[in-house]
């Protein structure tokens, strides 16, 4: 019999806990930073001059410091990111190299040299808070709960996103847009990115790249990697019946253009290559020399190729051919683009990566260049190239990329936008969440149905909810709590070692006889060929022993393809894994003894791993496995066992109580609005300074909660309150998912919070030597107070901290000098006023005031604190999806209560749940019933939890309604309702969305230049614009009157001359063209249909306007 495992959920919360919410973004970045910066130097190290064969310059020993800040007058001293925040300051460390370079023919050596700042990702092994205690952070006034991820630009905190991409080195065989069967490679090396496609065309085979200006026929291309035998070819590709038919006619066309040798068919291509410029060799020997270059270095770039030895890239491409020539006569063998082993995430580290490596590459040349050009000068003082070495090259790069998002990197063709975007700090569920979040390349407004399907190669490793609605449905993913994304693992020669001891035999060692025989399996390595065997389970049972043991990377995958008679071994970057119990003849390795030592503390989740006891699988591994549910569904093949079911799920998902009694939608709407939801955005609030920010002042843990709410630490700041609701129909108020407050329940402190916006004020300096100062307020001569505009100013002329602002008063009362130029020296001394002014229907507090300066000015940021309570109009909701607004807001005497006198503190309508079908919120009001009578938190986790049974017994032993349906008595009459109210707590969240954010109307107001129409937008006292759909309304009512009083007397009505006869506009009451006056007439037209008129006659189009119905 199985043991059952108790409290698994224990190992989630080890490995969270060990390993980060996100963990995946900092290790990325760590490996960028020890790794890959390291190499990206080695390998461009050397700047060497053509005018000088003497001069030289070499990058060694680079390392990356610690965050600094620049005081001036080269003082620089470490930073905090809290700093950074608040000064707008950009947290990044230098970038320290040791130069060697040749100067007067010696060669000197300088040590510590900065060639540029890189941005550091917080809690990462450069950034101040890594390994830091509690303690230490709360003295850094930073937020413990913050796992860090993210960098901090300019004072604003960006994100790298993951971005899904097709995975690399990898054959894909399917159809393209044309419908043309086409197996396919994306390439990837350190230095090269390529595509090459083989495509089955009018029954012939070709070789494609955009490097050629036109397709290369297959026998020709082998012929071109040495091998000229037709024979040979035929027995790479193999010798069945079908791949025979289908090789005959390819070689029909080789013979058809006489090549035979490798040298024809060298020239045939080399007179298909793109042209990328002039040589001065003779052609024959240019032509060869870049077709060598191209077979070794451009297409298939990942083969790797010595002396141009072609033969594992001949290999390789026949194996190509076989898979799509196999595909032809069996779709079933066709490569799904959606499935999940074909895709790599795209993280921090590898973007940076790119970035890094063009730009250096760009500083080197820039160094070369300059050498260049001044060597050859004859100078008084020798050329010195540490002079010319500009360390704002790579920091302005890196800087940029990252503020702005935009990634372009011409040299592998890449353009990206949207890579970065600012770490949303709605709530805390937002930030976290946001950090999880999978971005697509797909083109979101294209109507596919394919890449936006929950694909089920996905399962457990992205949340089957958590995706926006809209034209992002799909493309937008959230990896689960369990997934982790693999960094490039450095096993790679150990790898090889093993497979080599475990008896592959190398492909070039023997004959390509029996290549393709049905008992030998091709061993692929990261895209690479590097052997075959014959004993294939032994061999994948060996290595993952081996792995097991600990001999090489725990996240390095091998699986077996029965399909392609291939087995695939990976350690390559950007691979989705999780963690899965092992299981071996029928039982879990993990005991409640281990389970039972980790809650002691006398191991970690660690010590698991390296003993085997639990084991990183990926997508494309998951296929040789039988995972099993739970110890029940345990079978005698089984090989793993979820940790936990609720992990299938993201964060913002798991906060969801009972989820799988949801419709799915449900699900996915909360997932959106539980990011909107306000609460505490992180424990360092009250020092922040953003510039938009939402608090909710009395937060509740959640009575009912699932078992990853204390994991993600969402019930150390919530965002929402446990309110008791009534299930009933009350006025008329609460219809379509309007809901009715308690105004009692409103006094207390329900759903009571605060905003908090920002502003700033920069005081430069100017070339004339001026600067721009702050004024005390004006002094009303009559009350010897300051006048209306300044009384919330002090002294200094800056808003006192806790003083109410209201709309148009002055918060700083700056002053900007008359004259800013050279020229203007000792010109006008004078000032103008340019104050900041507070703009808002509802006055403000300031609550913080900050002066601060940098190198180039002086920055004061102001907050501004809003009060908030519950007004009609504003938004609330459930935590399953069943937004509403406040209909109306009750007094406690009228509203119902029971027996013992509770009143609840919000009504909903009974009508919200028969269409929702959201089942979970019904078991939440009862399971919190029965947690509030009990004294306890209830379990609402995702598959599992407290069962209705339980409940409903832990309710009758406190002698209520077993349903949890109670007596209430009408709050106006004091009778008996006649039907038994469905009550109990249920936690609901109050969202960002508010009436007084929102609520807008006007009479008059400004206008736009060009049309003479009302402005559009709140923040610029715009209309409300009247659409077509509005227009449609009022024509079928025949409310003709109206639609000219709403489209053209409200809006932009203008009287014009119009000539009668002729049709055109006059001016003057004088017809220009008619050359009379008696014939023009003048009427009432919108102003943009007048504009339209005279720009169509710009373009010799005359419009003519018919007045004889108007004139008779």
């Amino acid at each position: 019999m199985v043991e059952v495992l108790r409290d698994k959920e224990f190992l989630v919360k080890e490995y969270l806990e060990t390993r980060g919410l996100y963990s995946h973004h900092i290790n990325s970045f760590n490996a960028f930073i020890d790794s890959d910066l390291k190499k990206i130097i080695q390998q461009n190290h050397a700047v060497r001059s053509d005018a000088d064969p003497n001069f030289y310059l070499h990058f060694k020993n680079v390392s990356v410091g610690h965050p600094q800040v620049d005081d001036g007058f080269n003082v620089t001293r470490n930073v905090t990111p809290q700093e950074c925040r608040l000064r707008d300051l950009t947290y990044c460390a230098p970038i320290y190299v040791d130069i060697e370079y040749v100067k007067s023919g010696m060669k000197y050596l300088r040590k510590g040299f900065i060639i540029g700042r890189l941005p550091i990702m917080l809690r990462s092994n450069r950034c101040c808070l890594y390994q830091k205690s509690d303690a230490e952070l709360a003295k850094m006034k930073e937020c413990i709960y913050d796992s860090g991820g993210y960098f901090i630009v300019k004072g604003t905190e960006k994100v790298i996103l993951m971005q899904e991409q097709p995975a690399k080195n990898k054959i894909l065989v399917e159809k393209d847009s044309n419908g043309v069967p086409t197996v396919q490679v994306m390439s990837s090396t350190v230095d090269k990115k390529s595509k090459t496609n083989i495509i089955f065309k009018k029954n012939l085979i070709y070789v494609c790249h955009n490097a050629l200006e036109e397709n290369i026929p297959f026998v020709i291309f082998m012929k071109a990697l040495g091998v000229c035998s037709d024979q040979l070819i035929l027995q790479m590709v193999g010798t069945e019946f079908a791949i025979m038919n289908q090789m005959y006619p390819c070689f029909l066309e080789g013979s058809k253009l006489n090549i035979y040798t490798q040298k024809q068919a060298l020239r045939f291509i080399g007179d298909r290559i793109k042209k990328m410029g002039f040589s001065s060799e003779d052609y024959d020997s240019r032509v060869i020399t870049e077709v060598h270059d191209f077979l070794s270095t451009v297409i298939l770039a990942h083969i790797p190729v010595t002396n141009t030895n072609y033969h594992m890239k001949a290999i390789y491409t026949s194996i190509m051919v076989r898979r799509l020539i196999f595909s032809l006569s069996n779709p079933d063998l066709f490569d799904s683009k959606d499935y999940y082993g074909n895709k790599c995430l795209d993280l921090p580290g590898s973007f940076l990566s790119l970035l890094f490596d063009d730009t250096f590459k760009r500083f080197t040349f820039e160094l070369k260049s300059v050498a260049d050009k001044n060597i050859p000068k004859v100078k008084a003082t020798p050329f010195d190239i540490i002079k010319y070495i500009r360390t704002d090259t790579i920091t302005n790069a890196l800087v940029f990329a990252i503020q702005t998002g935009n990634w372009s990197i011409k040299r592998f063709r890449m353009e990206r936008h949207g890579v970065t975007q600012v770490l949303t700090r709605l709530s805390y569920l937002s930030a976290i969440g946001m950090m999880t979040r999978v971005n697509s390349q797909f083109e979101k407004s294209r109507k596919v149905s394919g890449p936006r399907s929950l694909q089920p190669s996905q399962f457990g490793m992205l949340c089957p909810s958590d995706t926006p609605e809209g034209e992002a449905c799909g493309l937008i993913k959230n990896i689960s709590l369990l997934a982790h994304v693999t960094t490039e693992s450095e096993d790679d020669d150990a790898v090889l070692q093993l497979a080599l001891n475990l008896g592959v035999e190398p492909v070039g060692l023997y004959s390509v006889d029996g290549l393709h025989e049905d008992y030998m399996y091709l061993i692929i390595f990261n895209g690479n060929i590097i052997g075959s065997t014959n004993k294939c389970i032994d061999f994948v049972d060996k290595f993952r022993r081996c792995r097991r043991k600990g001999i090489f990377s725990k996240f390095i995958s091998i699986y077996i393809s029965e399909r392609h008679k291939c087995i695939y071994i990976n350690s390559g970057d950007g691979r989705l894994c999780r963690p899965y119990l092992v299981v071996e003849k029928g039982q879990p390795l993990l005991t409640n003894a281990h389970i039972d030592d980790l809650k002691r503390g006398y191991c970690t989740f660690q010590d698991f791993i390296d003993q085997s006891l639990i084991e990183f699988i990926d997508v494309d591994e998951e296929n040789n496995c039988l995972i099993a549910y739970n110890e029940e569904k345990i079978v005698p093949d089984t090989t793993h066992m979820e940790m936990a079911p609720f992990s299938i799920l993201g964060i913002c998902a798991s906060v969801i109580p009972f989820p799988h009694h949801n419709q799915s939608p449900r699900n996915t709407y909360q997932c959106a609005m539980g990011k909107q939801a306000i609460g505490t955005i992180a424990l360092n609030y009250q020092h922040r300074i953003d510039t938009l920010q939402y608090n909710l002042w009395y937060t509740h843990i959640p009575m009912v909660h699932s078992k990853a709410v204390p994991m993600i630490n969402y019930d150390k700041l919530p965002a929402g309150q446990n309110a008791t609701i009534a299930v009933m129909s009350y006025s008329g108020y609460d219809i379509e998912d309007a809901i009715i407050l308690n105004k009692a329940s409103v006094d207390r402190g329900f759903g009571r919070g605060g905003t908090f916006r920002n502003s700033k004020c920069f005081l430069r300096h100017y070339p004339n030597q001026m600067m721009d100062s702050i004024q005390g307020p004006i002094i009303d001569n009559a009350t010897k107070k300051p006048i209306y505009k300044h009384r919330a100013l002090e002294n200094d002329g800056i808003a006192a901290i806790g003083q109410p602002v209201f709309d148009k008063q002055v918060t700083i009362n700056k002053a900007t000098p008359k004259t800013i130029t050279v020229e203007d020296v000792g010109g006008d001394r004078g000032f103008k006023e340019t104050p900041l002014y507070y703009k808002g229907y509802d006055p403000s507090y300031v609550d913080k005031v900050m002066i601060t300066s940098n190198s180039d000015c002086f920055l004061i940021k102001e907050n501004f604190r809003q009060p908030r309570r519950p007004e009609i109009g504003d938004k609330f909701s459930s935590r399953h999806g069943q937004k509403g607004v406040v209909g109306l807001i009750v007094d406690q005497e009228d509203m119902p209560f029971n027996e013992v006198g509770i009143c609840p503190d919000l009504i909903m309508n009974p009508h919200g749940f028969p269409s929702r079908m959201t089942v979970g919120k019904l078991i939440e009001l009862l399971a919190g019933k029965a947690g509030v009578l009990e004294g306890k938190f209830q379990d609402g986790s995702a598959f599992g939890g407290a069962t209705v049974t339980d409940i409903s017994n832990e309710l009758q032993k406190h002698n209520y309604n077993y349903l949890g349906k109670d007596v209430l008595y009408c709050g106006i009459d004091g009778r008996p309702m006649e039907a038994y109210i469905y009550s109990g707590p249920v936690f609901y969240q109050r969202l960002k969305h508010m009436v007084a954010d929102k609520i807008h109307a006007r009479s008059r107001g400004p206008r736009v230049l060009l049309t003479r129409q009302p402005t559009e937008g709140r923040s610029k006292d715009g209309g409300l614009r009247m659409g077509e759909m509005e227009r449609d309304c009022l024509i079928a009512y025949g409310a003709s009157m109206l639609i000219i009083e709403r489209l053209m007397l409200s809006s932009d009505v203008v009287e014009m001359d119009v000539c009668k006869l002729c049709g055109l506009f006059s001016y003057s009451g004088w017809c220009h063209m008619c050359q009379k006056s008696n014939s023009v007439c003048r009427i009432k037209m919108p102003y943009a249909c007048k504009l339209l008129f005279q720009e169509l006659q710009a373009m010799s189009i005359v419009p003519k306007i018919s007045l004889k119905k108007y004139c008779d």
